[in-house]
């Protein structure tokens, strides 16, 4: 009797183990998999853009499915969403460092070199 109540209790215990070992590992290989359609078909769309003549509306929609890119793959794929927060601010501040470096550079090739 004492052996099942042992046993129920761990079943217990690794039952919770579990959750927590998925809470802090974030999503499932599924899920993953899933993200890399959604991947492809805004890839897709980016190519199907390239062909068609959108006009002045070209630009602000390559932009637009490159951010959604961007993100999902930093948020998703880097794991930035389940880490800790300091790995998040900093990965934050290191990008808004390099768009810095990278306007301030334009800006140079614009005034300096014509």
């Amino acid at each position: 009797m004492t052996d099942t109540t042992i046993e129920h209790v761990d079943t217990a215990d690794q039952s919770a183990h579990d959750d927590d070992h998925e809470a802090h590992h974030g999503p499932t290989d599924a899920f993953f998999i899933k993200t890399a359609i959604v991947l492809a078909v805004i890839t897709g769309l980016e190519v199907a853009a390239s062909y068609v003549e959108l006009g002045a509306l070209f630009l602000p929609i390559l932009i637009g499915l490159m951010l959604i890119k961007f993100f999902a793959v930093v948020l998703i794929f880097m794991h930035v969403k389940y880490d800790t927060k300091i790995f998040g601010q900093l990965f934050y501040i290191g990008l808004g460092l390099a768009v810095g470096v990278y306007v301030v550079m334009l800006l140079c090739f614009q005034f300096f070199l014509k």
